[in-house]
C-alpha cells in the first residue's frame, strides 16, 4: 500500500473501500483480509455501525485502520454538528475518527466545520475536511475556516479529471480524494478501447488503468465493490507504472464535466 501525507502530517492509505449502499459485513471483512485499511462511510449511508462491527470482528489493531465518515444535512448547525460527531463515534464504536468531512456544501458549512475543528483540537477526530466543494466554494471556504481542510472528496475519474481543482487545492494544502473513481460504470468505462489497449501492456484491466491514472496524480481513491475478485483487482495497482504517453492518451478521455449532475 502507498500512503500520502495530509497537511497535518498524518498518513492516509491511497486506496480504500467506499461503502456507499454497501450493507454486507462479509464484504468489509474480506476487504480487510485483502489488506484494505481505509474505509469511507457517511451518516447518510446508514452503515456506520456495520463498519464498526466489522472492525471489531477483524482483530486488526485499531491504529492500522483509517476510518472516514461525513456529516450531512441533519447536522446543519454548530450544535447539531457536535451531536453528529458524537453519534458517529457511537455508531462506529471508536474512540476517535481518522477523517471526518462535511458531506456537501451547505450554507451552514462553516458553523458545522467549527464543530469539526473543536473535535479535531480535542483529539476526537485526527483530520477534518470537506466533500463536493468546487473551486469557487473551496477558495471561499478556506478564507473563513481556521483549519485548512486536509481533504476535499469530489467526483473525479478519467472522464472528469479535475486537474484545475486539484492544482488549486494542492497550492493550499488540501489533497483530493476521488469518489466513484470508476464513475459507477458509466460511459462503458470497463470496455473503453483506450484503457484496454494500455492495460494490455501491463496485463491489467481497463478499470485498473483508470484507477492507476488517479494514483499517478497523488489522488486518494475509494472504489466501491462487494465482489471479491473486483476488491482484489482494485487494490492490485502497485506493480506497474504508467508512462507519460499512457497518461496523455488517458487524458484525451476527459470531458471536463460531471457524470452525476453535481456541478
Amino acid at each position: 500500500m502507498k500512503y500520502l501525507t495530509l497537511n497535518n502530517g498524518i498518513k492516509i492509505p491511497q486506496i480504500g473501500l467506499g461503502i456507499y449502499d454497501l450493507h454486507e459485513e462479509e464484504a468489509i471483512l474480506e476487504a480487510i483480509d485483502m489488506g484494505y485499511r481505509l474505509f469511507d462511510t457517511a451518516q447518510m449511508y446508514g452503515n456506520e455501525r456495520l463498519l464498526g462491527n466489522a472492525i471489531k470482528k477483524s482483530n486488526v489493531p485499531r491504529e492500522e485502520f483509517f476510518i472516514t465518515t461525513k456529516l450531512y444535512y441533519p447536522s446543519k448547525s454548530y450544535e447539531f454538528a457536535k451531536k453528529g460527531i458524537e453519534q458517529s463515534l457511537h455508531n462506529l464504536q471508536l474512540d476517535y475518527i481518522d477523517l471526518m468531512l462535511i458531506h456537501e456544501p451547505y450554507k451552514e458549512s462553516l458553523e458545522m466545520y467549527r464543530a469539526l475543528e473543536e473535535a479535531y483540537e480535542e483529539g476526537k477526530i485526527k483530520a477534518i475536511g470537506i466533500s463536493n466543494f468546487n473551486e469557487e466554494l473551496y477558495l471561499d471556504f478556506i478564507k473563513k475556516c481556521k483549519v485548512i481542510p486536509a481533504v476535499n472528496q469530489v467526483e473525479a475519474h478519467v472522464f472528469f479529471t479535475r486537474k484545475d481543482l486539484q492544482k488549486v487545492m494542492l497550492e493550499n494544502g488540501t489533497l483530493m480524494e476521488a469518489w466513484s473513481p470508476l464513475c459507477a460504470g458509466k460511459h462503458d468505462i470497463f470496455n473503453n478501447e483506450v484503457l484496454i489497449s494500455i492495460g494490455k501492456k501491463y496485463n491489467k484491466t481497463a478499470a485498473q488503468i483508470a484507477l492507476k491514472y488517479l494514483l499517478s496524480r497523488d489522488i486518494i481513491i475509494i472504489p466501491k465493490s462487494a465482489n471479491k475478485e473486483r476488491l482484489l483487482e482494485n487494490i492490485s495497482l502497485f506493480d506497474f507504472e504508467l508512462t507519460n504517453d499512457d497518461i496523455e492518451k488517458i487524458e484525451t478521455l476527459n470531458e471536463n464535466k460531471s457524470l452525476f449532475g453535481w456541478y
